[in-house]
């Protein structure tokens, strides 16, 4: 029973150190994702021990299973609330019979914007800067009841 228990908690610590290190490779530095990488590696290999202990088959694969999941939602759930929001810039064009009706719904909303008509005066472009998750939501949403094509920029640290 110690030893199932023991391959229990092993195999959710190394799924939430395997999560991490997915993350870490691609977010952290050389050092931190070289560190995390050789932890993740190196409980692995005691987990391949304790994979080859002596309980069935079926066993191993619903705790792999079930950990599995636990471990990547809990480290899933951290890494939401640890993400700061970020600027966002959306840019989209308009026909110009709308403008107002967008700049009305932007307001309202309480987005900030800039317009500027193009040269044709056919359409207008809109930048529209989204400081949380809360406001891109917004945004969408308008757009959409405009049909409108628009791209995102992601604001990067200086």
């Amino acid at each position: 029973m110690k030893l199932l228990v023991l391959f229990i908690v092993l195999s959710v610590v190394n799924v939430i150190v395997q999560t991490f290190k997915s993350l870490a490779t691609v977010k952290c530095g050389k050092v931190g994702a070289a560190l995390v990488n050789a932890t993740a590696y190196g409980l692995y290999t005691i987990v391949l021990v304790f994979t080859n202990a002596d309980f069935p088959l079926w066993q191993k694969v619903i705790i792999t299973a079930i950990t599995n999941f636990i471990g990547v939602f809990i480290v899933k759930a951290i890494e939401e609330k640890a993400r700061k929001d970020k600027l966002w810039k959306v840019e989209t064009t308009v026909n110009s019979d709308d403008t107002f009706k967008v700049r009305l719904a932007l307001r309202d909303a309480g987005l900030s914007y800039s317009v500027i008509s193009t040269n044709t005066k056919e359409r207008s472009v809109f930048n529209i800067y989204c400081p949380t998750k809360k406001e891109s939501e917004k945004v969408k949403e308008i757009l959409g009841n405009f049909d409108a094509k628009y791209f995102v920029t992601e604001s990067k640290s200086l």
